[in-house]
């Protein structure tokens, strides 16, 4: 087994968890890498870093709000210290900043990444998924940014209620009336800041897909997934892989279209008259990847070959109608290990 150093992100397993540790999780269970995990973390109480089993060791990094230089600098200095051969990154808001920063990763410090352009990230934005939708033959519900509660008010000429208020990045609100749909303005732009994208709602099942692309045009994976139970916060606490071969070929499809590098999740919408409506394309791994490698498709293994250089095969099959069953447990942390991480940054 070849020996290899991964880092990374997203480790805040919560009750809307970061795809970091179900990543993680399954490139541990790769048979062709014998791997050491640098945990990448934000906050020190990141469940996570204190994962012994699955992260080797964690480092502190800065919010992507701190910009690219910065957080050049503090990769330099992790790989002085742990040498990184591959690094995943798996939030949203932070994919700006290693996409621009993927060239100088690779030639200055040999670390490799496997990420979408910065044309395809932007393209698929929520601002932009209407117009994205049209270009590559997918139906999207009507879409409009939004900069000024006020013009919530004017909304009734375009759209009808209930609607669904977005964040740029993250959180969706369903709105029945125009004062929820003030209130949810206001949360979520205080959270994730402006524009807000305001979203016709479409009643309908909703699916999901995990997916990987090859940067060329091929669909290198792909598993679909129905929510079972959902949080309050709208995420998917357990859910069910499905046969759906119009799921498959939508993605596929896409991945032709816009040659997408990297990881994504497709949320969408199935309406009882077997139209498919594409709500959002997240531009890496869900948290729920895991799935996909129960069901016989290990996508961040994949991701992790093909960043380094390797030629491999596209998954052909999937399992369908397994389980994943999300869970909660309490670990016991010594307070040391909390004020190591806290003062020193590492762990």
């Amino acid at each position: 087994m070849k020996k290899i150093s991964v880092a990374v992100t997203g480790l805040n397993a919560i009750d809307s968890p970061g795809p970091g540790i179900s990543v993680i999780r399954a490139i541990r269970q790769s048979n062709l890498f014998d791997v050491r995990i640098i945990g990448l973390a934000y906050e020190s109480l990141e469940p996570g870093i204190y994962m012994h089993d699955l992260v080797d060791k964690t480092y502190q990094v800065p919010l992507p709000s701190a910009g690219m230089e910065v957080l050049l600098s503090r990769l330099s200095y992790i790989n002085s210290v742990d040498k990184i051969d591959v690094i995943i990154p798996n939030f949203d808001a932070e994919l700006f900043n290693y996409i621009k920063l993927a060239d100088i990763l690779k030639q200055q410090l040999q670390i490799s990444t496997f990420l979408p352009t910065l044309q395809q990230f932007e393209a698929r934005h929520k601002v932009n998924l209407y117009e994205y939708g049209e270009e590559h033959g997918i139906k999207v519900p009507k879409s409009k940014a939004i900069f000024n509660s006020q013009e919530i008010v004017r909304l009734h000429s375009e759209f009808t209620y209930p609607l669904v208020v977005k964040g740029k990045f993250y959180d969706a609100v369903i709105a029945y009336s125009a004062d929820q749909a003030t209130g949810a303005f206001n949360k979520i732009a205080a959270k994730w800041g402006l524009p807000i994208i305001i979203q016709q709602f479409v009643q309908g099942q909703e699916v999901n897909v995990t997916a990987l692309g090859d940067g060329k045009g091929n669909l290198i994976g792909a598993v679909p997934m129905r929510k079972q139970y959902i949080t309050d916060k709208g995420k998917a606490w357990s859910g069910i892989s499905i046969d759906d071969e119009e799921l498959i070929n939508i993605t596929r499809r896409l991945m032709a279209s816009s040659k997408w590098k990297g990881g994504l999740e497709l949320e969408i919408v199935k309406t009882d008259e077997e139209e498919y409506y594409l709500l959002e394309i997240n531009p890496r791994f869900p948290a729920w990847v895991y799935l996909a490698v129960g069901c016989g498709q290990n996508h961040p293994e994949a991701l992790v070959r093909m960043a380094l250089g390797e030629d491999i095969k596209p998954f052909n099959t999937y399992d369908v109608g397994k389980l994943f069953i999300r869970y909660a447990y309490d670990m016991i942390v010594d307070l040391k290990e909390f004020e190591k991480i806290s003062t020193l940054g590492e762990l």
